[in-house]
């Protein structure tokens, strides 16, 4: 038998030497910086101001959809379209059938087209304030030199423009095309003159009220409906309460009743102040001097209110 032998365990290999750390030159001197073509900026510093112009550029452009891509400029430029359409027709029809006078007030144009205009503003004005709520890049701007005024100024001057473009060269075709039918240089340019004040009055009332709306909610189709609603739905409910007010030979009420819709609210300021015919077939306005001049402080009073309120949200979203 053979006799019983344990095996033998295998031998353990000695741990590797842990090497030790190198000293502070040595590390020093293996650092390796890679020129990967940064560069530092050595231009001159722009500031708020450049900052402000930049932002009204872009919110201009973008209210026509320019800068963007072919579908966002479809609706503002039918728009624009259907803006200029009736003003060409009445030219052409004015000096084709021998016309002694436009057959429109300037400062009735803008009334009479006025849901082309509101949708030009519940289309637009979502659009430029709505995004930067919801995808949350307000930070973004104050992240550079412009305060929270800055924003809300150029926002708001820009869909002021946006709206005055749209209403004002339509003005300007009728002007032009009144000067070539020798309707009479002083009384054509003192009707333009005046219709361009009330375009740009209704282009600060419509920015305003527009953009108050698309700043309360980051959902641009809740902002559109709105606006919809309080511009052209509330003309709408106004005239029809002035109406039976007027049947019933209540003057002095029908009056006033204009003062709770943004167009019948311009309407009355301009018949008052400006002279233009109201363009309510029932002939509403101010009753009197007193309700002419309440129209027009109530007019301001509801600008410089949206552009308070404007401030007063964009304190709350700024840094959120």
């Amino acid at each position: 038998m053979q006799p019983d032998t344990a095996p033998v365990p295998a031998p353990v290999p000695a741990p590797a030497p842990v090497p030790a750390p190198a000293s502070p030159e040595a590390q020093r001197g293996t650092d390796v910086i890679h020129n990967i073509g940064y560069r530092h900026y050595d231009g001159p510093r722009l500031g708020r101001g450049y900052a402000r112009v930049s932002l009204f550029s872009q919110s201009l452009r973008g209210a026509y959809g320019l800068g963007r891509s072919a579908k966002s400029k479809v609706l503002p430029m039918l728009l624009f379209a259907a803006m200029c359409a009736p003003a060409l027709i009445i030219v052409a029809v004015a000096i084709g059938t021998k016309m002694t006078k436009l057959p429109m007030q300037y400062m009735q144009y803008t009334i009479f087209l006025q849901m082309v205009i509101a949708l030009f503003v519940a289309a637009q004005a979502p659009q430029s304030v709505s995004r930067d709520l919801r995808f949350k890049t307000t930070p973004l701007y104050f992240s550079r030199p412009i305060e929270r005024i800055d924003y809300v100024a150029a926002k708001f001057a820009a869909m002021t423009a946006a709206l005055f473009i749209l209403t004002a060269v339509p003005l300007v075709i009728l002007y032009v095309g009144g000067l070539l039918a020798k309707f009479g240089f002083a009384s054509q340019t003192a009707g333009f003159g005046k219709g361009i004040v009330a375009a740009l009055l209704l282009s600060l009332l419509l920015a305003g009220i527009g953009m108050v709306i698309a700043a309360i909610t980051p959902r641009r189709g809740f902002g559109v409906a709105a606006i919809i609603a309080v511009i052209a739905i509330s003309y709408g409910a106004v005239s029809a309460i002035q109406g039976v007010a007027y049947s019933q030979g209540n003057f002095e009420a029908e009056g006033w009743f204009g003062l709770f819709s943004p167009i019948s609210l311009l309407d009355g300021a301009q018949s008052w102040w400006l002279g233009a015919t109201v363009s309510n077939p029932g002939n509403y306005g101010p009753p009197n001097a007193f309700a002419g001049i309440v129209y027009l402080l109530v007019l301001l009073a509801v600008i410089a209110g949206c552009f308070g309120l404007l401030m007063r949200r964009y304190r709350k979203v700024g840094l959120s």
